[in-house]
């Protein structure tokens, strides 16, 4: 059999949320690469697909720094991508794992740059957290004729800001770190009322707040926080659609 490289979003965190296209491909890989945060640490994605996992499946877990240090991280990429190479052209099924989906904000995508045109390969799309959070705030995304924008809250704020005055639905992902300042500027386009924030969604510890007012600005957060805004629904209370 011909080696292949799946890409396998995991979902949000709960592993009843995988795809079971996922958790069918997961039964029948060689070789799984699983990022981890940290050196040493747990692999989230990981910890979500393991009992999908058989015995004989090789678990390489692989560390991505998150620091500034371009060179280094690119090295490591380049490590990582040539073992991947390796392993498929050795007639390998090969998994890599990523939270929530692999085309978005996700570090699987340095892979593809790559590895892209030089093995066969395939995308397994995961469910979004933003997804998952609406669903679970029973809050829309969005509707009828609305207009929605995906940021990443490490973006210039002038350019969350233009994001806020031309979209209806706003989904604010990486807030970690920069409540403060996204709840002020939520307050100075009076939307306070119509956003919610949710932290680790399908997870155990999931928190929901509907009143962000109410949380200090120097709350720590957890990592995985989200802030969903739809300026013609209110967050304050759960409704029934």
């Amino acid at each position: 059999m011909s080696g292949k490289l799946f890409a396998i979003g995991t979902g949000p965190g709960s592993s009843d949320l995988i795809t079971v296209r996922a958790a069918r491909l997961l039964a029948n890989l060689d070789v799984l690469y699983a990022p981890a945060g940290r050196k040493g640490g747990d692999s989230l994605a990981l910890s979500i697909v393991r009992e999908y996992l058989t015995g004989h499946v090789v678990i390489k877990e692989r560390h991505f720094p998150m620091s500034t240090h371009e060179d280094e991280k690119e090295s490591i990429w380049d490590t990582v991508a040539e073992e991947i190479r390796q392993d498929v052209n050795a007639g390998k099924q090969v998994g890599f794992i990523t939270l929530g989906d692999a085309m978005l904000f996700s570090t699987w995508v340095f892979l593809l740059e790559r590895l892209q045109g030089r093995i066969p390969l395939e995308v397994i799309p995961g469910v979004t957290s933003f997804a998952c959070i609406a669903s679970r705030a029973v809050f829309p995304l969005a509707m009828e004729q609305q207009t929605m924008a995906v940021v990443s809250c490490t973006a210039p704020e002038a350019e969350l800001e233009q994001a806020l005055q031309q979209h209806d639905c706003i989904v604010m992902m990486k807030v970690y770190g920069r409540f403060g300042q996204i709840k002020a500027l939520l307050a100075r386009h009076h939307l306070l009322p119509n956003a919610l924030l949710m932290s680790e969604a399908s997870l155990p510890n999931e928190q929901c707040f509907r009143q962000l007012q109410e949380i200090g600005d120097d709350v720590a957060l957890p990592y995985f926080s989200t802030i969903l805004v739809n300026k013609q629904w209110l967050a304050a209370e759960p409704q029934t659609l």
